[in-house]
């Protein structure tokens, strides 16, 4: 391996005198920094994203549950946890209180309780009164509450003395306003520590355990002693410093787990991409000067200085490439953190870190790439013989290696194979899968690029034998010169399959979601309330008049161990509580059951998607492993088995089940069956919407899936189209002589034009169907593993790709054209 220490005067002069052949290189290795810089900055603010303590920002120690809930997977050095936060939250024993209070040098230790109560249908939080100690809130009027009572906010519009109800998660009840409070929780109301801890629908467990410290006790003491005296509780963890914000923002996890998808998993791709675009792009620049290369070993330069020069150019261009490029790689992370902090992925309290990390890998990367990309494009000029080197560099080289051959062959098979395992696996094993089968294509096109332009210029170039003279010349040109075909149909391809592939996912879903949406709700009226209705409104609504059914239905997640051996790994699928019967289910929801019946749906039954129950190899009469949304193990027995879940939910259980695990226990929605006349009744409950008006406002949720997914598909397709115009650009400003030469042999400027926009037609055309079999190929089994459906491709966004793709084709290869024509008329 060769490594340069000075620059030599050849690659000087090069980079110097002909910086035009060097832009195409440098805007690939710009654009390649920019993409892993922005990737490499989400996944380092993921991993240390943190939140200030607020809340408990008095308490120098915060004990609370592990959020987490952990599978190990693998065996030895390869065991991993394939863990996941829970979907609600985890609690611990009020009895770890008076543990923690008894630790040496703890002053005292609060129980803290946070949850949504009701008063005259305006949402409220509950805590206990111990804790008013963390926040500064004091008493205006009145005494600190009993059991009974409860101390309000000023603006409540109650006084001291006066009763009230509310709604608690335990039902509804009255209480005698022992007081009233100032300070920055006007939506806050306060019972006693006793009874806030059993009102919360939890009893007996606490959200967390604040502990202030005894004066002339350091934290770490502290949290020393409090962790020995609760180190016998399983799950529960020490918070200090700047961790005890992730206690009090439970959406820190989800945020982290997003960031570091996208950076990990999306960057990976996306990197992986990049550097293959980017190398592609340096071995073409090398390609392209091959006869400057014969040349020189013509008149004597050793292999040795070849390839000197060659790193020595890389070592010139890639460096200032990468600084420059993360750039703009910074903005695009700016600008994406932004937007999912706009659209609640991420707390408001989290901020973007950026470090000279990312940017240091991300140049790094530009700079290997083009050091071994050039130093394999330059092999085989080297090692060349000086009296052949002139004679070999005048004429188009095999579209074959005896390397990239094999290997790309290789990769071909391995896809079909693992596209044929995609298509008989089911569920999630499908899907995942699937995302093997893109890359295994993609590497496959990239090895094999020569050898499929030429198989695509004879098979596309046969119709145009009948498009005159512009058409003719366009084939054989094609033929005659598959690598540099090849250079550009590589891109084009990436762009199409990846976009595609994204895109035509999300829309897969999204059809397959709204038709069961529309079709599982058989229900007349659908009541629904801002932070969830009343926790009697299924009892109220069922004792109307007019009403012959009607069901609450409490929305949630659970966690589904799914797949086997290696690959097992906790699926959070959304679940649905059913607050009645299951044949009262059944009269206001069609969920299209497929096994048993939901007849028997009551505590310690289950019944499931059959996309779950493919992925966990369940049937009726089974047992479902399942965690409950604050991670308690369950195991209930599956009772039925349906075809709807996508719509309503993957798992559909009694809400007694759910009830004490979840935070807000309140029914999402009610179901209603009953005549027109009793929907203005129903509006004492909430708003009150046919199903149709329902399932359009439900449609909101997916919103931010199809934004995601939409980002994903314009940075990976947008980078990799520019990357194809780019490269489509260097090929016809290096054709400069050619063009000149067509000119001086008779040929008109309109032919040659018209040679052009084929060739730029046959390219597109040919990158846009690779592409697009590439993307049905990964789709089909991924939408048949998710949805059970075939994937859905509209029309006119999928027309819009190709019609995106052939104009950027056009007016990358026919602009330089039109200059390097002009250039070659004012030219005797």
């Amino acid at each position: 391996m060769f490594t340069p220490r000075v620059p030599n005067g050849l690659a000087r002069a090069a980079v110097r005198f002909r910086p035009a052949s060097f832009a195409g290189t440098f805007v690939a290795l710009l654009l390649a920094a920019a993409i892993v810089s922005a990737c490499g900055i989400l996944l380092e603010t993921g991993l240390r994203a943190s939140v200030p303590a607020e809340r408990y920002a008095k308490a120098p120690v915060v004990v609370a549950a592990d959020q987490r809930v952990h599978m190990r997977v693998g065996r030895g050095e390869s065991e991993v946890d394939a863990g996941a936060p829970v979907p609600d939250t985890a609690r611990l024993p009020e009895s770890l209180v008076d543990k923690a209070a008894a630790a040496p040098g703890a002053a005292t230790a609060i129980g803290d309780v946070g949850y949504p109560v009701r008063h005259d249908g305006a949402p409220l939080t509950a805590h206990g009164w111990g804790s008013a100690a963390l926040t500064g809130t004091r008493l205006l009027t009145g005494d600190a509450p009993r059991t009974g009572e409860v101390a309000v906010p000023t603006g409540l519009g109650a006084e001291a003395g006066d009763t009230i109800a509310l709604d608690t998660p335990v039902g509804p009840g009255r209480f005698r306003v022992s007081g009233t409070t100032a300070g920055s929780d006007t939506g806050t109301v306060w019972f006693g520590d006793r009874e806030a801890v059993r009102l919360s629908g939890h009893p007996g467990r606490v959200d967390a355990i604040a502990v202030l410290a005894a004066p002339g006790t350091t934290t770490a003491a502290l949290a020393d002693q409090v962790r020995e005296s609760v180190a016998h509780t399983a799950g529960a963890r020490v918070h200090t410093g700047a961790d005890r914000g992730s206690v009090e923002d439970p959406n820190l996890a989800n945020a982290e787990e997003l960031l570091i998808a996208l950076g990990g998993s999306f960057g990976g791709v996306a990197t992986m991409v990049a550097v293959f675009t980017a190398a592609g792009t340096v071995a073409l620049s090398v390609g392209q000067r091959g006869r400057e290369f014969a040349m020189l070993r013509a008149i004597g330069a050793t292999p040795r200085q070849l390839r000197r020069t060659i790193a020595t150019e890389s070592l010139l261009i890639a460096p200032l490439a990468g600084v420059l490029g993360c750039l703009p790689g910074t903005a695009l992370a700016h600008w994406w953190f932004g937007q999912l902090r706009d659209k609640g992925a991420v707390p408001e309290a989290v901020g973007l870190h950026v470090s000279w990390l990312p940017p240091a890998i991300a140049t790094a990367t530009t700079v290997l790439t083009a050091l071994v990309a050039g130093y394999a494009a330059a092999r085989r000029p080297s090692r060349t013989a000086p009296g052949l080197a002139l004679a070999r560099s005048a004429v188009e080289q095999p579209p074959y290696g005896w390397i990239r051959t094999p290997l790309g062959i290789a990769a071909l098979v391995g896809g079909i194979v693992l596209a044929g395992v995609a298509g008989a696996a089911g569920g999630e094993d499908a899907a995942n899968a699937a995302l093997g089968v893109v890359m295994l294509f993609m590497l496959a096109v990239a090895l094999l690029g020569p050898l499929i332009a030429r198989i695509c210029a004879a098979v596309i170039g046969l119709p145009l034998s009948v498009a005159g003279a512009p058409g003719s010349l366009a084939a054989a040109n094609l033929r005659t010169n598959c690598r540099r075909s090849a250079s550009a149909i590589t891109p084009i391809v990436l762009a199409m399959a990846f976009a595609s592939t994204l895109v035509f996912l999300h829309t897969s879903e999204d059809r397959v979601i709204a038709d069961q949406r529309r079709d599982a709700v058989t229900a007349d009226h659908v009541v629904t309330a801002p932070g969830g209705l009343a926790s009697d409104a299924t009892e109220r609504a069922a004792a109307t008049p007019g009403v012959s059914a009607a069901v609450g239905l409490l929305r949630t997640s659970v966690l589904v161990p799914v797949g086997s051996g290696g690959e097992r790994r906790l699926l959070s699928a959304s679940a649905q509580g059913v607050i009645g019967t299951g044949d009262g289910l059944g009269k206001v929801q069609d969920l299209d059951v497929r096994q048993g019946s939901l007849g028997g749906l009551r505590p310690g039954t289950v019944a499931i998607d059959t996309t779950l129950a493919d992925s966990t190899g369940r049937r009726t009469g089974d047992r479902l492993a399942l965690r409950l949304p604050d991670g308690t193990r369950a195991s209930p027995r599956i009772v039925a088995v349906y075809a709807r879940g996508l719509g309503t939910g993957l798992v559909t259980l009694p809400a007694a089940d759910l009830g004490t695990r979840v935070t807000s226990p309140y029914a999402s929605e009610l179901l209603v069956r009953a005549t027109p006349a009793a929907a203005g009744r129903l509006t004492a409950l909430g708003t009150v919407t046919d199903p149709s008006g329902h399932a359009a406002a439900r449609d909101r949720d997916r919103e931010f899936n199809a934004w995601a997914n939409t980002v994903m598909a314009a940075v990976l397709g947008g980078f990799a189209a520019v990357a194809a115009v780019n490269t489509l650009v260097m090929t016809v400003l290096d054709r400069r002589r050619e063009l000149t030469l067509l000119r001086l042999v008779g040929t008109t400027r309109r032919q040659v034009m018209g040679m052009i926009r084929w060739e730029a037609l046959l390219v597109t055309a040919a990158g846009a169907g690779l592409g697009t079999a590439i993307a049905l190929i990964t789709l089909n089994p991924m939408a048949r593993g998710l949805t059970g459906e075939p994937p859905y491709v509209p029309p006119v966004l999928y027309g819009a790709f190709v019609a995106v793709t052939v104009g950027l084709g056009l007016a990358a290869m026919t602009i330089p054209a039109r200059a390097a024509l002009r250039g070659a008329a004012a030219r005797p």
